[in-house]
């Protein structure tokens, strides 16, 4: 068996060759981890080579702080005349946040390289954190993205409106709170595989998503698959895996 690469943190191994093995790269998980823990493994793996690096669930002060780290490890690095130096100080200025999917972003997002369009359909605009979670994921991965945000079952003709859009999708994210509605009826709608992403929106009997995640296991629309709740990475992921599997010969 091939040895896979990774580097030894201490507190974190870093695959270095997961983008070989599944087609992306390692995306950090921010909540959880500090400042100094999130600094490292993007430095890890941005000098493995990995040219577009996320950090998901990062709260505005530790990206600030990521940042702050970052720029001392430039600091350290080109005072010492380390080799490593000007690689780092390129993942220091193209660090940015963004503030409503709570991502800390290294690099650009690349051209467009799946079959056809991630559509990212979002209920209400309180979902939006959700939905920008998996919009940003599907483009950080090579997805070409559509947004339709707004679009709940509450005002439905506001949905109906983007049929065309969800017909000509090749893979439909559907992200909702309160009852979760939204999926089923996009299942009804278009031939597209549709990920649905329950989300924690909701009063006391949502039970924190719950009553979502229920409502859309339990859809009667075919081709509906469903994600854990808040989960719009794993939404974004499993949508880019679709968008890029290769047809028959």
């Amino acid at each position: 068996m091939e040895r896979i690469a990774s580097e030894d943190l201490g507190y974190a191994r870093v695959d270095h060759d997961r983008a070989r093995r599944q087609g992306a790269g390692e995306v950090v998980y921010g909540e959880g981890k500090t400042a100094e823990q999130v600094a490292g493994i993007m430095a890890s793996l941005w000098a493995g080579g990995q040219r577009v690096v996320l950090a998901t669930r990062m709260e505005a002060g530790k990206a600030q702080d990521v940042r702050v780290l970052m720029e001392q490890r430039v600091a350290a690095a080109e005072a010492a005349g380390a080799a490593d130096a000007g690689v780092l100080r390129e993942l220091a200025v193209g660090l940015r946040y963004l503030e409503v999917p709570r991502i800390l972003m290294a690099g650009e997002y690349p051209e467009p390289d799946g079959n056809g369009v991630v559509v990212v359909a979002c209920a209400g605009t309180s979902d939006l954190p959700v939905a920008e979670e998996a919009a940003c994921t599907a483009q950080a991965l090579g997805n070409r993205v559509q947004r339709l945000y707004d679009v709940g079952v509450a005002g439905i003709h506001r949905l109906l409106e983007h049929e065309e859009d969800l017909t000509s999708a090749q893979v439909v994210i559907a992200v909702a709170g309160m009852e979760g509605a939204l999926p089923s009826v996009v299942g009804g709608l278009t031939k597209a595989p549709v990920l649905a992403v329950p989300t924690s929106v909701g009063y006391g009997a949502s039970f924190g998503g719950l009553s979502a995640l229920l409502g859309m296991l339990n859809s009667c629309a075919s081709g509906v698959s469903v994600v854990n709740i808040d989960n719009g990475f794993g939404a974004g992921f499993q949508a880019s895996l679709i968008n890029h599997l290769k047809g028959g010969a």
